[in-house]
């Protein structure tokens, strides 16, 4: 097991000489590895979403390295790259999507080298893939991550013109605080995620996928919640321990949840949540379970003997389950409202 520990400790330094020698935009978007000197329990690894880079995943991924996980959050193909890019000149995003799928199955057997069970997570595109992965090899897959996967836009009409114009777009919120990522992309290069999107909603119909946490808000202005909806309740007929949970509108979380650099003053929610469930065996009737008796006011400590929580995470959820939260009438854990 040690050298199987230091030949991925080897690919992950090379891994880095090349994004050296290939440029990159800045050290924000460098591949971001938190590795103990011997294989854990669990591995995390963390997929970015579209334009951006791994310090979207870099809070988590100290709190589960923190936790006693190894946690591997790579750079994705074409992204992060240092150079003049405009419309004239668009970054080199791909636009094939067998060439992101490779790179995750590349990424999953890495993962396997230095940790028992992988945990795969993933923001937006991000999600969007963790998703198909954990679709097409749930057995290689103990739990996996989806932060407001990209299913489809927020409004549908988005969607028609992604499919239809060949054109260079930019992001309304390029300057907003912590986009270290691109600022613009041509259309086609987020058309293969829409295209695969659609393709993750009709396999899940019928297929078992590994266990999935479903994270999404009302605040989320980009991406379709009722797909995300649709989708969880189709995971879930073929695999009971799966989880939803949608942040109240209040709390103003948008579609970059992963950081408080990136607006999310409740990034610590997030992770808590993201923990709670890698680190349970609850099922989502369990689940549902839990959260009628924080809403009739059981302790948390109480909460914490009956399901099996540490001490802190206990306190967490049954917050995030109270109407400080905006979870009135549990509202928060139900895929159907």
């Amino acid at each position: 097991m040690e050298v199987a520990i230091r030949k991925t400790a080897q690919i992950l330094e090379q891994v880095h000489q090349s994004e050296s020698a290939l440029g990159l935009k800045n050290e924000a978007c460098r591949s971001k590895f938190f590795i103990h000197p011997n294989s854990t329990s669990k591995v995390c690894l963390f997929l970015h979403g579209f334009t951006a880079g791994p310090y979207q995943f870099e809070p988590i991924g100290k709190a589960f390295f923190k936790a006693g996980y190894n946690v591997l959050i790579p750079l994705q193909p074409g992204h992060g790259r240092s150079g003049n890019w405009s419309r004239q000149n668009p970054p080199p995003l791909p636009t094939d999507i067998q060439i992101y799928q490779e790179f995750v199955i590349k990424w999953l057997q890495i993962a396997k080298t230095i940790g028992q069970q992988v945990v795969i997570g993933g923001l937006s595109t991000g999600g969007t893939l963790a998703a198909w992965l954990a679709l097409k090899h749930p057995q290689q897959i103990d739990r996996t991550l989806l932060f407001t996967p990209y299913l489809g836009s927020r409004y549908s009409l988005f969607d028609q013109l992604i499919k239809i114009l060949p054109i260079y777009f930019e992001w309304f919120n390029k300057d907003a605080s912590g986009n270290f990522g691109y600022k613009g992309f041509y259309l086609k290069a987020l058309r293969i995620f829409l295209e695969l999107g659609g393709q993750v909603l009709e396999k899940a119909q019928g297929c078992v996928s590994a266990p999935m946490l479903m994270v999404c808000s009302e605040g989320d202005q980009a991406v379709s919640r009722s797909k995300q909806q649709d989708f969880f309740r189709r995971v879930l007929k073929q695999q009971p321990k799966s989880w939803y949970y949608c942040f109240d509108d209040s709390l103003h979380i948008e579609h970059r949840m992963m950081t408080k650099l990136e607006d999310n003053d409740y990034e610590e929610l997030v992770i808590t949540l993201a923990k709670a469930f890698v680190e349970s065996d609850l099922s989502w009737v369990e689940f549902q379970q839990m959260a009628k008796l924080i809403a009739q006011g059981q302790m948390y400590d109480q909460i914490m003997r009956e399901f099996n929580f540490d001490g802190q995470v206990s306190q967490q959820l049954s917050a995030m389950m109270t109407q400080g939260f905006g979870c009135e009438h549990l509202k928060c854990i139900n895929p159907d409202s």
